[in-house]
């Protein structure tokens, strides 16, 4: 456990470092103190202002992504819930699609407008799931919901002209293009509140895990128990996506990596590392989107949803041979 530990943090360490230096202009390891005091303009600009912002939002967004995963595979007891089922995702997308296309002055664009539309997106799935009936209905309202969603995004899409097509897909597909201590200003103080207050529900996945009867006969109702985890997942996706648009696969993959690293573990301890997890995917996919074909710079969720088509490859892989 404390060697585990111990490796997360060393290699939580070389990915924000990596995320500090690397890149054009190269910023040695040595330079980052002269960087961040301000000793040389340049350094100082592409480090404290440029790639820091960007490092803390996807560490922040990452994390919460990942979490939000876990409430959702641990209440609705199927490790395929992803946050995208949500409609969260989806209706954040939906509005800076319109705000786009017909160039409405919303302040604070993209982001308020995709605040708002994750926002809305979350509660018609709330709103429609409160008299589902079990997990699986849960994540089919979800899933109709999103649908509807995509339909929506799709119009908006086939209604804007070239240059904005650009700025949509770039979004659409997640991105930490562009982002400043503003938009951390404003997402961080949500996500750094909702983290800790996703641990609050770990007594309701632990009756939850045991199905919605067993839950009544403790004295707990199922449905309730899960619309409060829907709603602190939802509010965590709401507020990961309105900056970076949509990272896919990451509140997939990140807990099923701390599953698959600590499996007779709890859920406590499965939130811990599946935000650990889903920090280090955005980091480094981040890292790649700017570097690897520089000076174009390609979407986060793109590599993040080639990581989880390799991932799962392996994994059917070793199914295989098992068997």
């Amino acid at each position: 456990m404390k060697r585990s530990v111990l490796v997360a943090a060393l290699a939580l360490l070389v990915v924000c470092v990596a995320a500090l230096c690397l890149g054009t202009p190269l910023v040695g390891v040595n330079r980052l103190p002269a960087a961040f005091v301000g000793e040389t303009d340049l350094e100082h600009a592409v480090v404290v202002l440029l790639r820091a912002p960007r490092l803390v939002l996807g560490l922040l967004v990452g994390a919460a992504l990942a979490v939000a995963g876990l409430l959702l595979q641990e209440s609705l007891r199927n490790p395929l819930a992803v946050p995208e089922l949500l409609g969260v995702s989806s209706g954040a997308a939906v509005l800076v699609g319109v705000c786009v296309v017909w160039a409405l002055p919303i302040p604070g664009a993209p982001l308020v407008p995709a605040l708002i539309g994750a926002v809305v997106g979350g509660l018609i799935t709330l709103l429609a799931a409160r008299r589902a009936v079990g997990p699986a209905a849960v994540l089919l309202v979800g899933a109709a919901v999103n649908a509807a969603m995509q339909a929506l995004l799709l119009t908006a899409v086939s209604l804007s002209d070239s240059r904005e097509q650009g700025v949509l897909f770039r979004y659409l597909l997640g991105s930490l293009t562009g982002t400043s201590w503003e938009s951390v200003a404003i997402s961080a103080p949500g996500l750094i509140a909702l983290l800790p207050l996703a641990l609050l529900c770990v007594p309701l996945l632990g009756v939850l895990r045991l199905g919605d009867e067993t839950a009544s006969a403790l004295g707990v109702r199922a449905d309730r128990a899960r619309l409060i985890v829907l709603v602190v997942a939802s509010a965590l996706v709401a507020i990961a996506v309105a900056p970076s648009g949509p990272i896919a696969w990451v509140g997939f993959l990140g807990p099923h990596l701390a599953r698959r690293l600590r499996p007779n573990a709890d859920p406590r301890a499965w939130m811990a590392w599946s935000a650990l997890f889903g920090a280090l995917l955005v980091v480094v996919a981040d890292l790649a989107a700017r570097t690897v074909l520089y000076p174009v710079e390609l979407p986060v969720g793109g590599l993040t949803a080639l990581v989880a088509i390799v991932l799962a490859a392996l994994l059917i892989r070793r199914r295989g041979e098992v068997a």
